[in-house]
């Protein structure tokens, strides 16, 4: 299995796993006798999406650079790819077609002062910024607060930066943190997968990958199911150290910061009048002391 973004077997994987879970039936197709694959067979996707088996196999081998945007978009209709997985079908077409094939190392953007204004205006409320490789690179008072073992984990880089997938990961405290751990494992490794699609040439992030495929094999397990994610909102249960449990609504919105990185505003609230609102005020007053 390769670990690393952002080669052909990237694609091979991907479109494999997304095929391998369509049944026939589901694809309004005879089941059959004697199929050796659970899911649909590399011919019956090649007929729902109106193009010979042989040319869906090679693009199932990777070769996906001179794909039209029309033979994409009936790939993924016969695949059944929801809007993100579409999404990163295209970016993994885009970045094939890149001129560079070498590991560069993306410089940071740097968070403009009116964005931690408006983070810092949100008192009731805990609002960070998260790139792509989930890395948070500002945030406000209360979000220091209600993220508290991850700020004081050791896997906080060498600025004192949390990043969201190695505390998840790597940090067994993380389990105790995410009531809910296991889903926090799912969304957290498909958010770094889609990132892989459209920057498969980030040397920090295949630093990244690389670095938790060897410490983590849950992470490991989750990445190689190829599960994509872009956008992560919901609610969320944490167990914290100093409020106790709380149960959170939060919501994660594009932040445009450059032209090429991506970058989240994720806030995290508290529902009216419930003892989660009650709790997360008392942080915040304690972040505001």
């Amino acid at each position: 299995m390769d670990h690393q973004p952002g080669s052909r077997g990237e694609i091979r994987d991907f479109l494999t796993s997304r095929r391998a879970r369509i049944t026939p039936a589901q694809a309004g197709l005879p089941a059959g006798t004697r199929r050796r694959v659970a899911g649909l067979r590399r011919e019956e996707v090649a007929v729902l999406a109106g193009v010979s088996t042989e040319w869906y196999t090679r693009l199932e081998k990777g070769h996906i650079a001179g794909v039209s945007e029309a033979v994409l978009d009936a790939v993924a209709r016969a695949l059944r790819l929801d809007d993100d997985e579409r999404a990163h079908l295209f970016d993994l077409a885009r970045s094939s077609r890149s001129a560079t094939r070498t590991a560069t190392r993306r410089k940071d953007v740097e968070v403009p002062a009116r964005v931690q204004w408006l983070l810092d205006s949100m008192t009731m409320s805990s609002a960070f910024v998260r790139n792509g490789r989930t890395d948070i690179v500002a945030g406000n008072p209360l979000a220091r607060a209600l993220f508290a073992p991850m700020y004081d984990s050791t896997t906080v880089d060498g600025r004192g930066r949390p990043n969201i997938a190695r505390y998840v990961f790597l940090d067994p405290g993380a389990q105790d943190f995410f009531v809910d751990w296991d889903a926090a494992c799912v969304a957290t490794a498909a958010l770094l997968r889609s990132e892989a699609g459209r920057e498969p040439h980030d040397r920090a992030l295949r630093e990244l990958v690389g670095e938790l495929s060897t410490l983590s094999p849950d992470f490991r397990s989750r990445w190689a199911a190829h599960d994509v994610l872009t956008h992560h909102d919901g609610v969320k249960q944490l167990q914290h150290p100093e409020a106790g449990h709380l149960e959170l609504a939060f919501q994660s919105l594009d932040l445009h910061l450059s032209d090429r990185a991506v970058h989240d505003l994720v806030i995290y609230t508290a529902e009216p009048g419930t003892p989660s609102e009650d709790r997360l005020e008392l942080l915040a007053i304690l972040s505001a002391a």
